[in-house]
């Protein structure tokens, strides 16, 4: 039973205890006041008539005729006289008639009050003695009264004390309620504070748990502050903050072979001349220059939130631009931002050069950088400030404009020709986790099955990215309650369908649907999108949770600054992004990183996975720094045995 439940019990049980002796104490109390005054009515009556008699020099007849208009006023249950030597002379009875009041109250509360005596005399002989009893009926009525009166008082003083006691509980609950709220939130990796309230002994738990909560997120904090370190150090060029060539070259491959990759642009920007510069005029000069254009060539991505600039060697940097191939004025206006930034240090000479080139999903990397390189050497050879691009890759059978993609994917969805696919992810036993499921579609009856990052970017640019993703869910639920025995299956969202206005609605009423297979359900959104639509993403927890679904973040770990906003969503899980994940058995850095990651992450209970693995050897590092499971295509399911 609960502690509200029984404080209510408590207080119900004494209001009845001492309303219910408030009324027997008012009724006993009330009986003896009417049981005395009728005793004294008797007396006093039973003397009267007894006066009366005497003075008239009494004979039979005329005490038994002043008997019967006494009696026959209503007012007596009973009139006697007897002889001095006990003979009855005269006697009134009434019947037995209404008492006034109910049998069983006239048979628990019995009014017994004494009857009158009074002597009667003619002269100085005594006559006899009168026996009086007053009717007890009115007695009955006025306690019979008095009781309902008194219940109807002490109900509305119930009524009364009830609800002043339940706003009194609910002053205690509310607190009371937002401490468990809190204590449940820390229990889902959600830290919360309360307000104070101003009852004292809750405002110290209040407070006791508040400060828990402060130090827990401090400590968060502080660990994920060093991890941001360690990161950088792994992951950075230390003069000019850029990525390093082995995180670019890990990011670059995620985007080739991705399931979910878009293509993109790839340059390669040479400094001109920078061994010529540094004889000239110093490192420490050198040094500035580096920097200044590692700051123009970080800026020229900042349109795309999933570009990544790097320094791949002494004066070669790269920036790459995910899902983006027409990068022509990219390049142009890069190479006229490099070419002011570099004026004060060049001697009348080229300042820089540009090699670009687009790719498509499932390009090889050794050829895109051998391509994009033959550019930059081309573009040197020119002697001149320039920017030689290679030949565009493109899909002849791709839709060619907005209208076209709309109509094409409308009409994939209409006739059904989307599906699932599902790659394992296992534990550190090869034991299956759960199936992760992206979406394919095809135009025609006939035609290939498209990978997601074929049709993503553009349904997203036209939106529709609800509309796939709501599919895809619904698809998986379907499997899920077809193979009771699988263990969950994860889908991807678009944080623009999270973000969309009605799509939480709609999810809300897919998932009711589907409830009893809704708990095998894992729902993933890229890091990215949720540090961009963080509150949208907070509502999209709130709801999965009613569901048990589970609920984690893809591509971790290359915005690990931001980490500090993701503590209060109650994620269970995070997949962490492949770029950190490729060659780990050869990277230090990047083991410290990722053992930092997997200890802050178990610590608030959430399972830490592997994007991308491709070998045994990343497998076996992954499992010494802590991981829990893993996915790629290096990972294969254990046998049942």
């Amino acid at each position: 039973m609960s502690m509200y439940r029984q404080l209510w019990l408590a207080i119900i049980v004494s209001m009845l205890l001492a309303l219910t002796g408030s009324l027997f104490a008012s009724l006993l109390s009330a009986r003896a006041y009417l049981e005395q005054q009728l005793s004294m009515k008797n007396a006093d009556n039973a003397s009267a008539l007894a006066l009366s008699l005497s003075q008239q020099h009494p004979d039979p007849v005329t005490v038994e005729l002043a008997v019967a208009a006494l009696f026959d006023s209503g007012h007596y249950e009973s009139i006697r006289i007897h002889d001095p030597n006990g003979k009855l002379i005269v006697e009134r009875v009434a019947s037995t008639g209404n008492p006034g009041a109910p049998e069983w109250f006239v048979r628990h509360l019995p009014i017994d009050a004494d009857p009158g005596q009074a002597q009667i005399t003619s002269g100085w002989t005594q006559f006899g003695t009168v026996t009086l009893v007053s009717h007890s009926r009115f007695g009955y009525e006025a306690l019979w009264t008095s009781t309902q009166e008194m219940i109807a008082a002490l109900a509305l003083a119930s009524f009364i004390g009830g609800y002043m006691g339940s706003l009194i509980l609910r002053r205690l609950r509310r607190p009371l309620q937002a401490v468990i709220d809190q204590a449940e939130a820390i229990t889902n990796r959600r830290f919360i504070s309360i307000p104070e309230p101003d009852v004292p002994e809750l405002r110290q738990l209040a407070v006791a748990m508040n400060t828990t909560v402060a130090r827990l997120k401090t400590m968060f904090e502080d660990e994920a502050a060093r991890l941001e370190t360690v990161r950088r150090e792994a992951n950075f060029d230390p003069l000019t903050g850029l990525a390093n060539r082995d995180s670019f070259i890990a990011q670059l491959r995620s985007s080739l072979e991705g399931e979910n990759s878009t293509g993109g642009t790839l340059f390669l920007i040479r400094v001109a001349d920078l061994i010529g510069i540094n004889k000239r005029l110093g490192r420490e000069a050198t040094d500035d220059l580096l920097r200044r254009v590692a700051e123009r060539v970080g800026s020229g991505g900042q349109a795309n939130a999933e570009s990544v600039a790097a320094r791949m060697n002494g004066a070669d940097f790269a920036l790459l631009l995910p899902g983006q191939t027409a990068g022509r004025e990219v390049a142009e206006a890069l190479l006229q931002a490099l070419i002011g930034t570099t004026e004060p240090f060049v001697d009348g000479g080229p300042s820089a050069y540009i090699g670009m080139g687009a790719f498509k999903h499932g390009s090889s990397l050794g050829g895109l950088l051998s391509q994009v390189d033959a550019a930059l050497i081309g573009a040197e050879a020119d002697g001149v400030n320039a920017v030689r691009e290679i030949a565009i890759e493109t899909d002849d059978d791709a839709p060619r404009s907005a209208d076209e993609w709309s109509q094409m994917i409308r009409q994939a969805l209409d006739r059904h020709w989307v599906r699932l696919v599902s790659f394992p992810v296992v534990d550190m036993q090869s034991r299956l986790l759960h199936g992760e499921c992206p979406l394919r579609l095809k135009f025609a009856a006939d035609d290939e099955w498209l990978p997601a990052g074929r049709f993503l970017p553009v349904a997203e640019r036209l939106g529709l990215s609800p509309e796939l993703d709501l599919a895809a869910v619904a698809l998986g639920l379907a499997d899920l309650e077809r193979q009771p025995a699988l263990n969950g299956l994860a889908i991807n969202l678009s944080a623009s369908s999270v973000a969309a206005a009605d799509f939480l609605h709609k999810l809300d009423a897919l998932l009711k649907k589907h409830r009893a297979a809704a708990n095998r359900l894992w729902i993933e959104v890229a890091e990215t999108g949720v540090l961009k639509h963080v509150d949208a993403f907070r509502s999209l927890c709130a709801l999965l949770r009613i569901y048990r679904c589970q609920v984690g973040v893809e591509h971790f770990g290359r915005q690990f600054s931001q980490i500090g906003q993701l503590h209060d969503l109650g994620l269970n899980y995070i997949k962490v992004d492949a770029s950190f994940v490729r060659r780990l058995d050869t990277n230090p850095g990047n083991q410290a990183f990722l053992k930092g990651v997997s200890a802050i992450a178990h610590n608030i209970g959430l399972l830490v996975i592997a994007e991308g693995v491709v070998s045994e050897a990343e497998l076996t590092a992954l499992s010494a720094v802590g991981f829990d499971g893993a996915t790629g295509p290096g990972v294969k399911v254990a046998a049942a045995g």
